[in-house]
């Protein structure tokens, strides 16, 4: 664990020496499809970052090695370095949308931010943008927004559970009322995404949300700690990212507020986020929508075929494999290979555009048998995408942290989607009106599908 904690401490400080914007990219061959990926390996996030598209990369060069590829077409990639920040993520956009022989296949943000700045650009272009566990929430309507999906569970969905998570841990939903919970928020696009779905929750269940912001990146929160052990909440949701999650651990011990009351998002659940902080983590609470650990076929399969004999793949400290970042980028991988193979069953086994591939996505059905198919049974939850449901209804788990290793402790919560979609749909209504956009007719859409196909 020391070692593994040093390697962490490594990726999150490391250079980017590769992927960078304007470095000379590779040449691509005719018959492969190609996957942008716009990393950042520099600054306070870069753990993330790391994590999660080396999990993604080193799938695809899996599928490779294993598979030959998708149906025979080989995946190729390209990095380019982001930073976590919105214009470098645009910029690495428009570098990366014409490349290969039929352009990006899907576009991985990895930052609500960026995703926010791509949205009109990628509709425009045709190119997919898959926002996985975060991102613009309304999104989740596809008759306003056909080239988003933020699948899996987005923020309003999971801001749900967790608050029906604090109502079992408070002994039932009813007392809920008269509790204090506080909003420790990053200041990011990201951190105020559930600013609005909490105010509705703390209105039908009778507690007290006070939101509170913490100036990016997060290493300095002793005004905001010293404002909540005024407060007294009863719980502390952490909505961090990167060097927010220690330090806010780290300073609510100095304070003395318990651990075991401090409930994080999926972004604030990770080994990077608790290892730093030492023993403040011991206790800690985070939303999941998937574990840690390699007992899983698809990750031995990595092991064996990415880095086994002394081969590199695409983590600078192998340790990580397995990892919570890691193993979310694998299903970043998994959700890429599986949308551009249902594609395949319509448009052919070749090279796809990201037209093509966005209708792989919104008629993904990762099912139990698919699962198990591909190794990641138990890994991730199902998902079934629609015209009109570009989040595909996953739910959530609770994991904490013991102090050597996240351990779940919840069976999946799911969402409330009588909060959730009249918020959705009512947002994207406001978004199309303002954008004057004319709403798809998914039955219609529907009903042509089926001409087609008889």
């Amino acid at each position: 664990m020391r070692k593994l904690t040093v390697g962490l401490k490594r990726a999150a400080l490391c250079v980017a020496v590769g992927g960078m914007i304007g470095a000379a990219g590779p040449a691509f061959a005719a018959g492969e499809q190609f996957v942008p990926v716009p990393i950042y390996r520099v600054g306070p996030y870069a753990a993330g970052g790391t994590g999660i598209f080396g999990g993604m990369m080193d799938y695809m060069q899996m599928i490779n090695a294993r598979d030959g590829g998708v149906n025979g077409v080989k995946l190729t990639w390209e990095e380019c370095e982001t930073e976590y920040k919105n214009d470098r993520g645009v910029e690495c956009y428009e570098r990366l949308k014409k490349k290969g022989p039929t352009g990006a296949t899907v576009f991985h943000p990895l930052s609500t931010g960026i995703t926010y700045s791509v949205i009109e650009r990628a509709t425009a272009d045709k190119i997919p943008v898959i926002s996985m566990g975060y991102g613009r929430t309304d999104a989740s309507d596809g008759r306003i927004f056909p080239y988003i999906f933020p699948l899996i569970t987005n923020y309003w969905s999971q801001s749900t559970a967790k608050i029906k998570f604090i109502g079992q841990r408070e002994g039932g939903m009813d007392k809920l009322k008269g509790k204090k919970l506080v909003n420790l928020y990053h200041g990011s696009a990201y951190g105020k995404e559930t600013i609005p779905v909490l105010d509705i929750q703390a209105k039908k269940y009778g507690f007290e949300v006070t939101h509170i912001e913490v100036a990016h990146p997060g290493n300095e929160q002793q005004s905001q700690w010293l404002q909540i052990r005024q407060i007294k909440p009863d719980w502390v949701i952490l909505r961090g990212w990167g060097v927010m999650n220690p330090t806010a651990l780290k300073t609510a011990q100095k304070v003395g507020f318990p651990a075991d009351k401090i409930l994080g998002v999926w972004w604030s659940g990770a080994e990077e986020d608790v290892l730093p902080a030492g023993d403040a983590a011991k206790g800690y609470i985070a939303s999941g929508f998937h574990p840690s650990g390699t007992d899983f076929p698809v990750i031995q399969d990595i092991q064996k075929l990415v880095y086994g004999g002394g081969k590199k793949g695409n983590m600078d400290d192998p340790r990580r494999v397995g990892t919570i970042y890691y193993n979310r980028g694998v299903i970043h991988g998994i959700i890429t290979v599986e949308a551009i193979r249902t594609a395949q069953e319509k448009y052919g086994k070749k090279p796809l555009t990201g037209e093509q591939v966005r209708w792989g996505i919104e008629n993904l059905n990762i099912d139990d048998k698919v699962l198990k198919r591909i190794g990641a049974y138990g890994l991730m939850p199902t998902l079934k995408v629609s015209c009109l449901d570009h989040e595909g209804g996953g739910g959530v788990k609770f994991q904490q942290w013991d102090g050597t290793k996240w351990v779940v402790i919840s069976d999946w919560f799911q969402t409330d989607q009588s909060i959730v979609r009249p918020m959705i749909e009512d947002s994207a209504a406001k978004y199309a009106k303002e954008k004057n956009l004319a709403p798809r007719d998914c039955a219609k859409e529907a009903a042509a599908e089926g001409k087609k196909k008889s």
